[in-house]
C-alpha cells in the first residue's frame, strides 16, 4: 500500500510542477498585453538575459570548493577572450580565440 501510495504522491508532484511551469512560462504571454509594465521593470527586464549568461558562464569559469574559488584554466581561457571580443566584436571570433587558448594551455599543462 505504501508503495502505490508514494507513486500517486510522485504523479501528484510532477503535475503540480508541470502546472506551475506552464503557468510561470505561458502567463506573460497569455495576459503581458493586459498588464502594464512600468518604465523601471521594462529597464530591469533588459539586462535578464545579461544576467542569466552571467550567471551560467561565471560559476563554469571559476567554480567554488570550500576554499574558495578554484583558478584554472578555463578562467585563463575566459579571460583572454574578452579583449578579442572587446577589439573584434565577433562571437565566433570569440568563441574560437578562447577555445584555442583553452586547448592550448592544457596541451602546454599536460
Amino acid at each position: 500500500m505504501s508503495a502505490q501510495l508514494d507513486f500517486w504522491y510522485a504523479v501528484l508532484v510532477i503535475a503540480a510542477m508541470a502546472l506551475n511551469t506552464f503557468i510561470t512560462r505561458c502567463g506573460y504571454l497569455l495576459f503581458g498585453d493586459h498588464i502594464p509594465l512600468s518604465p523601471s521593470v521594462r529597464r530591469a527586464l533588459k539586462y535578464a538575459p545579461v544576467a542569466a549568461l552571467a550567471a551560467i558562464v561565471v560559476p563554469e569559469m571559476a567554480p567554488w570548493t570550500v576554499d574558495g574559488p578554484q583558478l584554472d584554466l578555463r578562467l585563463l581561457a575566459g579571460l583572454s577572450a574578452i579583449p578579442v571580443f572587446l577589439i573584434s566584436r565577433s562571437i565566433t571570433l570569440t568563441m574560437v580565440v578562447g577555445m584555442m587558448v583553452l586547448w592550448g594551455t592544457r596541451w602546454l599543462v599536460g
